[in-house]
């Protein structure tokens, strides 16, 4: 390309030049993780966090050893939603993950604050900085599957992720308006240019299931996942409800007693995706 700066670092093109392996930023010494996830999407406001906690617990349900990375530097919610107010500690170059009940591990931001309601006020540098240090100076205690919480859209945070942690793959959240498709396309290319398989789609706010009569209402708009991933070739497809119940869950810091059926698709595509340490071989 002639417009070529050759700083791939800040650079999303996938060109003959790169070779992404050399962005690939090491684990900790002491960590061990063996596949890595990312929950993403083009917009925000979409439920990437509901998605990545879903299938956090699906995972641990199943006797995997789980971790949670909160990429979402300036709006963490991760903790919350689990419940854990514990912040992390950690000594010179290393820091330990917190637990949620059942185990999980998980780095947030708000793990690090003193005060959950504190901003994070910094340059899209430092924050795409800190969400590599979550993987870098973190201490992960065998971790059988990591699922990373992005932030919204392709910017500084995204982009660094997707060079300097070597994912397995990704799944795109999504919700049922007609702007949907650009956003999930958005997405998929993004994914594309840096070699990372989509596993799953994952409609959030689907539908409502009327507790009286048991119909459902596609409050905003016919669902259209299966055609989105038909046409991107997106091989796994999740409807999420609307349900207050689960609501209410994450509110209250009680995620891991939410029902995790509807992900089960996209789950089981996880499950065959492939681990990190054949990725890494040189």
């Amino acid at each position: 390309m002639s417009d070529c700066t050759h700083d791939c670092s800040s650079c999303s093109s996938n060109c003959d030049s790169r070779d992404k392996k050399s962005f690939i930023k090491p684990l900790h010494e002491l960590s061990r993780v063996k596949k890595v996830v990312a929950v993403a999407s083009g917009k925000g406001g979409v439920g990437k966090s509901l998605v990545t906690s879903l299938l956090a617990v699906r995972a641990a349900a199943r006797g995997l050893r789980v971790a949670v990375l909160d990429a979402d530097i300036t709006g963490p919610s991760i903790p919350k939603t689990f419940g854990v107010n514990e912040r992390a500690r950690g000594a010179e170059g290393e820091i330990y993950p917190v637990r949620s009940k059942s185990g999980i591990q998980m780095m947030s931001m708000n793990n690090l604050l003193e005060h959950d309601d504190d901003p994070v006020v910094w340059r899209g540098t430092l924050i795409a900085g800190a969400a590599v240090q979550f993987w870098t100076d973190v201490v992960w205690d065998e971790v059988d599957i990591m699922f990373i919480d992005m932030p919204p859209g392709t910017g500084d945070v995204p982009l660094t992720v997707f060079q300097s942690i070597p994912l397995s793959g990704i799944v795109i959240v999504t919700t049922p308006q007609e702007l949907v498709e650009m956003i999930v396309k958005k997405a998929v290319n993004m994914a594309k240019m840096m070699n990372v398989p989509v596993l799953g789609l994952a409609e959030n706010m689907s539908y409502f299931e009327c507790p009286d009569c048991g119909k459902r209402h596609e409050i905003f708009g016919a669902s259209k996942a299966e055609a989105l991933c038909k046409a991107y070739g997106i091989p796994a497809c999740a409807r999420i409800p609307i349900d207050p119940a689960v609501a209410r869950l994450a509110d209250a810091g009680r995620i891991e007693e939410a029902d995790t059926d509807a992900l089960a698709e996209v789950f089981r595509e996880i499950e065959k995706s492939r681990e990190i340490k054949d990725y890494l071989k040189d």
